[in-house]
């Protein structure tokens, strides 16, 4: 395989190529120029106007349903949707039939998406089942190839138990990831709760629901001294306890989705059930706030929360609709679109930079010799057309919306996937 890239501007702050408009000339998987008027020979060219070339992306928290729930998403699909909206790697939760909570089901991911043009990367359960009770095997998981632990869209309710998921996860310097919901808060809620949960006669979820559990575990961070990640954050007063966590010094980091940063409860007046998510749409002020903490650096990274949704579990009456959006396609675009003076620099930290510190990955870095692990991106008008959706599922509302960002398509080792 030969490819070459002419004039992208490389986003990568850790390269010495960083902030540069360059010739990118890629051959075996891996880079062997980098400069100005090299040379296409037999190779194939990639060229598009403003395009950008940045480490490839990382998301970490996507659900591909793989075992038992493949009427969903498959990890072909998945995978596929994960390459058009710029992935090169993905981290999918454990919330499948049976639960990713044993060696023998992390190998099986290992091992099923090793042809797959996206890498993927098991989040072991934190609890057998996920059901909150006792510890999965988690140590057997790590060893086997899980790369963090959680119990995914079923939260960590007991404090022992996440004591001790903290606590076990300092024998490999593991990370913890958990959605804050205290989920006996507010159990019946559709939305959240105020004026228009009021208005539209639903019952709502308060946001403190949230706030109880980032406050409860961020003191078992800082008993333990364990690396812990918060996702899917969505309240400003969640993001002050953060930020004081960080100021002290304590291992705590946060991401939060694309969908958060754009919607608010405003938008819910349609009973749109793709908008039914979990933690639910907050307030304009909170979803303002978020676009702030990414602005300014305090959150870390992207997470996508990729939850398909089959239509019989979707397209019914909103009280009935299970919660959760298909991500990884629009991701970028999104998060671009309501951030339109986001850097190229920045993005490539939000998606790949920091996902790959806070998870242990290895660094991605653009120079001459480096493994081609790289997403090409431009900020360029862009619609997610339905026929163009990737997932199994359609559950997103942002098919035919105009955005504010393109994805090209990723280069990962031989592979090459590009988008029409």
């Amino acid at each position: 395989m030969k490819v070459l890239i002419r004039q992208a501007l490389i986003a990568d702050p850790q390269s010495p190529f960083y902030n540069s408009t360059s010739d990118i000339l890629i051959e075996n998987g891996k880079v062997s120029a980098i400069g100005t008027g090299i040379s296409a020979g037999d190779a194939q060219v990639i060229e598009a106007e403003g395009l950008v070339l940045s480490p490839g992306w990382l998301d970490v928290f996507s659900h591909f349903n793989d075992p038992g729930l493949e009427y969903k998403e498959t990890l072909e699909t998945g995978a596929e949707a994960a390459a058009k909206g710029g992935y090169t790697d993905v981290m999918v939760i454990p919330n499948t039939n049976p639960v990713v909570h044993n060696k023998t089901a992390v190998e099986y991911l290992v091992r099923k998406s090793a042809q797959l043009p996206v890498r993927l990367h098991p989040i072991g359960a934190i609890s057998k089942n996920a059901e909150g009770k006792d510890l999965a095997e988690m140590y057997d998981m790590h060893n086997s190839g899980a790369v963090a632990f959680s119990d995914g869209v079923k939260p960590v309710q007991q404090a022992g138990i996440m004591l001790k998921a903290l606590q076990y996860v300092k024998a490999f310097d593991g990370v913890v990831i958990q959605v804050p919901d205290d989920t006996s808060v507010g159990a019946n809620g559709l939305m959240n709760e105020g004026i228009v949960s009021t208005r539209l006669g639903l019952p709502g979820k308060p946001i403190i629901a949230e706030e109880l559990m980032v406050a409860r575990d961020i003191k078992l961070a800082r008993y333990t001294g364990s690396k812990l990640h918060f996702t899917a954050v969505t309240s400003a007063k969640s993001l002050e306890y953060i930020q004081r966590a960080k100021s002290a010094g304590l291992p705590v980091t946060c991401s939060v989705t694309p969908y958060h940063l754009y919607f608010c409860d405003e938008d819910m007046v349609e009973y749109d059930s793709n908008l039914k998510v979990n933690p639910p749409l907050r307030t304009a002020a909170d979803r303002d706030a978020l676009r702030e903490a990414v602005r300014n650096g305090l959150v870390d990274c992207i997470a996508s929360h990729h939850l398909p949704q089959d239509e019989d579990h979707k397209v019914l009456e909103f009280e009935y609709a299970q919660p959760g959006m298909l991500g990884l396609q629009t991701a970028y675009a999104v998060v671009q679109t309501v951030l339109p003076d986001l850097p190229a620099d920045q993005v490539a930290r939000l998606f790949s930079i920091n996902p790959r510190g806070i998870f242990g990955f290895q660094p991605i870095v653009v120079e001459e010799g480096a493994p081609a692990r790289f997403t090409l991106f431009a900020k360029q008008p862009w619609t997610l057309e339905e026929h163009e959706i990737a997932s199994l599922s359609k559950n997103t509302p942002f098919t035919n919306v105009p955005l504010e960002g393109k994805v090209f398509g990723i280069i990962n080792g031989n592979q090459v996937y590009l988008n029409s």
